[in-house]
């Protein structure tokens, strides 16, 4: 029997299928331009390499009902029928502080996340619309809910609380929540197995760095404190976020220029960020290529984005006071070593030294790589996040019965002889590309 995990964004639907038996995905793909004209699908399956195409898909229900047509394709598919799917995890964004972990989704469950759809109106509403579509589709299996910011609601106060009216927090929930929860479940428990350490006495630094950005501080295998705040704006420059501003300048440019609070956030979360300071770039490929063309504002986007990841990572390790590994995933964190390299220039007193050498062929989304030189007091590591297996497995849990809070329930990959059958067969293509990458790699 196989999990289906959807992740539905505002106007797409990511999708895997995982046969739970044989630890092997099965097929893989995205609906993009949701609700548009023509919106598009991408699949892969080990049955049939790679299909694209095009039709309407006026909402979330439609693009569903396609991705289980693709899915059950004798041709294209990798399913005999959708009564091959035993659950289907879903991602939500914001569960507030309602939810510590994922949970089986029920009519109670859904009317929580409708009543806190405000703290995240660009996420939980489609999150939620992803997950009636799919009921009315596939009505006779479970629905599970694999919620982002359950992860850190092990944060003390002094992490997650603003300095602002008290009221504010007990009548309107103003607090830091965080977010990456999925992907930082699967880095820090596999930093864990990396370094031969309990996941429970295991203190990491994680940066997640692709176009949405955040860290984490982890105490002891848990969640300490984490950079994205109330919603994922707060924190790192992202790729079109702002990260960390003075609150102060969106009131002096509301009244200078007579933006509307909509248009404000407009700009902060979808025209900030690199794209602000570029004005034409997201990906970070594009920034450093302009970085080598000496291209004036690729250069500060790059220096800027590092800067503010090296200060979190400063104030991270104050924060813990010791630090067994520096963690990098996610797009840019795996496969950009010129974001990681000066990221971290500058903390050898720290204990934290980088090889440049290791750092340079350490590219891939494959496997697990230290480029750490060997005099580094603390670990510096390169995991490839893989939320999807996370979501697979809090849902196979939930079903059987096992699952549990992550300090109380282990994931297959916190085994030390897991294995990433995907992953095992991709690397040699790596490896061919880029040879010396097999002296960097984990084994």
């Amino acid at each position: 029997m196989a999990i289906l995990t959807l992740n539905c964004g505002s106007s797409s639907v990511k999708y895997q299928v995982y046969d739970w038996k044989e630890k092997r995905i099965l097929g893989v793909g995205v609906v993009e331009r949701i609700a548009e004209k023509s919106s598009r699908l991408k699949h892969k399956s080990a049955s049939y390499e790679e299909y694209e195409a095009e039709k309407s898909c006026p909402d979330h229900k439609d693009a569903i009902a396609w991705i289980l047509r693709i899915l059950t394709n004798p041709d294209k598919g990798c399913l005999e029928c959708t009564d091959s799917i035993r659950a289907v995890g879903h991602r939500i964004v914001h569960g507030a502080d309602l939810f510590t972990k994922s949970v089986i989704v029920d009519d109670s469950v859904l009317t929580k996340f409708e009543t806190i759809s405000h703290l995240a109106p660009l996420h939980n509403p489609v999150n939620i619309a992803g997950i009636r579509a799919a009921q009315k589709i596939l009505p006779n299996i479970p629905h599970c809910a694999i919620i982002d910011t359950a992860w850190h609601q092990t944060m003390p106060a002094t992490s997650y609380m603003y300095a602002l009216p008290y009221n504010w927090y007990e009548n309107y929930k103003i607090r830091r929540y965080g977010f990456h929860g999925t992907s930082y479940i699967y880095t820090a428990k596999r930093a864990s197995v990396l370094l031969g350490k309990n996941p429970m006495k295991t203190n990491l630094i994680i940066a997640h760095i692709g176009n949405g950005s955040s860290i984490c501080a982890v105490k002891d295998g848990k969640s300490y404190d984490t950079s994205m705040g109330m919603t994922p704006l707060e924190g790192l420059m992202m790729g079109t976020r702002s990260g960390d501003i003075d609150p102060a300048i969106m009131l002096f440019m509301m009244a200078q220029e007579n933006i509307s609070p909509g248009a404000m956030d407009s700009i902060l979360n979808k025209k900030s960020g690199v794209l602000g300071v570029t004005d034409k770039f997201i990906d970070r490929r594009d920034v450093h290529a302009g970085v080598k063309r000496a291209d004036r504002r690729c250069i500060l986007a790059q220096d800027l984005e590092t800067y503010r990841i090296r200060k979190y990572i400063g104030a991270y390790y104050a924060t813990l006071g010791s630090v067994d590994a520096v963690v990098f995933t996610a797009g840019v964190g795996e496969l950009n070593p010129a974001y990681r390299l000066k990221a971290l220039r500058g903390l050898e007193k720290l204990g934290v030294e980088i090889d440049e050498r290791k750092n340079a062929v350490s590219r891939t989304r494959n496997a697990e790589t230290c480029i750490s030189s060997d005099n580094s007091s603390i670990k510096i590591l390169v995991i490839p996040t893989d939320e999807e297996l996370v979501m697979t497995e809090d849902t196979q849990a939930l079903v059987d019965g096992t699952y549990d809070i992550h300090t109380a329930f282990k994931y297959s990959f916190q085994n030390r002889d897991y294995r990433n059958k995907l992953r095992d067969s991709g690397l040699p293509a790596d490896i061919e590309s880029n040879p010396e990458l097999r002296n960097v790699l984990i084994q």
